[in-house]
């Protein structure tokens, strides 16, 4: 067979070689943060491949592994084609395959066995089962040396997974995790801050590849925030206000969003800054009244006395950077109130009405921390402005006066 490559694991492409002869697909490269995932084909009902083909197409899923060298063929180049194939196939082979990446297990080297694939450059992947001491060494000693780590944990512990994580770390090389079910792949994608790089789902059916897609995918980036100048500062009496611990260590300049209005909320100040007569709780907001807006993950507002343990909510920086956390508990009190309104460049008025108390604190431009008791019209506070109203959390492009 003409212009082919033997692939076998003492040949792995040392990582950080050139990538001249790479094909596109493999030369897409992703952040240090971010996740990708594959759907393995291989053993999907026949009926619903093309449909499962289809899905993983349009939600940009990274690669599609299979044995089958029709369906890889097919593929455009915007997906890898992971070509993993039984082992009857590694010395009879005849076909030509179009392949980014050939999936081998851990060993086949030893044996001798060589694939041959139609494609230069196509990258390999080590497939380890880790089920005990010396498959984990495996494991680790694997991932500093292949370009990419196919690995299946035999027990529930996340513990393993760890140690190959912190073995990959700086490595150059790529983890790819096989995953039971997208509840699973919630949890593989957190694991140690950074989580496996990858995740392999075997999909139930297409609804599982879209799911599967949500998971991997950035809940939020930025939040373009804009300075609102207070108009009016009233100290309104008793009411119901609402702390938010998190299950997270916030920054100095991070907050949540949250106002009285759905078109405009302030960006409140975490208790990480020292007080006078209690120790900081880096984990909390003083948020606001229990009729406040507070805006979580999926550009969705949720009332702050919906709030409870486990629900994710979203803390923004005064850079605008997000990141999701998860609320550990609500503590609502009675306290005295105030309300602050101000305005948004475009004139709109928006208002936050909080706890009456030195304590408690809204961010300015620079992360400047400002207490509310403090306020006096024309000092400026950062929030957020949307366009759009809301409905049952939802924006939605209506006619909606908030007084």
């Amino acid at each position: 067979m003409s212009n082919t490559t033997d692939i076998v694991t003492d040949d792995i492409t040392p990582l950080g070689a050139s990538a001249d002869n790479v094909s596109p697909a493999a030369r897409q490269t992703d952040s240090p943060r971010e996740h990708f995932a594959w759907v393995d084909l291989r053993a999907a009902p026949a009926g619903s491949v093309d449909a499962m083909v289809q899905a993983a197409i349009h939600q940009r899923i990274d690669g599609i592994v299979s044995d089958d060298v029709e369906l890889l063929n097919g593929l455009p180049p915007t997906v890898r084609r992971v070509y993993a194939p039984q082992r009857s196939a590694f010395d009879t082979s005849d076909e030509q395959i179009s392949s980014d990446i050939v999936l081998i297990a851990h060993g086949d080297g030893e044996s001798g066995a060589q694939i041959k694939t139609g494609m230069p450059g196509a990258e390999t992947a080590v497939h380890v089962v880790v089920s005990d001491a010396d498959t984990l060494r495996d494991a680790c000693e694997t991932v500093r040396r292949a370009p990419w780590t196919l690995l299946t944990f035999t027990d529930p512990t996340k513990i393993p997974l760890e140690i190959v994580i912190a073995a990959a770390e700086n490595s150059g090389g790529r983890t790819v995790t096989v995953v039971n079910d997208i509840e699973d792949a919630e949890i593989v994608k957190l694991v140690l801050e950074h989580g496996s790089d990858g995740l392999l789902l075997a999909p139930a059916s297409v609804d599982d590849i879209s799911t599967l897609a949500q998971v991997i995918r950035p809940s939020a980036e930025r939040i373009e925030l804009t300075e609102l100048t207070v108009t009016k500062v009233e100290h309104i009496g008793m009411g119901e206000r609402a702390c938010i611990d998190t299950c997270s260590l916030l920054h100095q300049d991070e907050g949540c969003l949250i106002g009285s209005f759905s078109t405009g909320m302030f960006l409140s100040c975490s208790e990480t800054h020292p007080l006078p007569y209690m120790p900081t709780r880096p984990f909390r907001w003083n948020a606001g009244a229990v009729h406040s807006y507070v805006l979580v993950p999926d550009n969705r507002t949720r009332y702050v006395s919906e709030l409870a343990a486990g629900q994710p909510i979203l803390a923004v920086r005064s850079n605008g950077d997000v990141r999701e956390v998860r609320i550990g508990r609500v503590k609502i009190e009675r306290r005295p109130l105030i309300s602050v309104s101000a305005t948004a460049p475009d004139g709109r008025t928006i208002n936050v009405i909080a706890q009456d108390d030195w304590h408690v604190r809204l961010l300015g431009p620079g992360g400047s921390v400002n207490n509310v008791t403090d306020l006096v019209p024309g000092d400026r506070l950062l929030g957020y402005a949307p366009t759009e109203s809301r409905h049952v959390g939802l924006p939605i492009t209506e006619f909606c006066d908030e007084r």
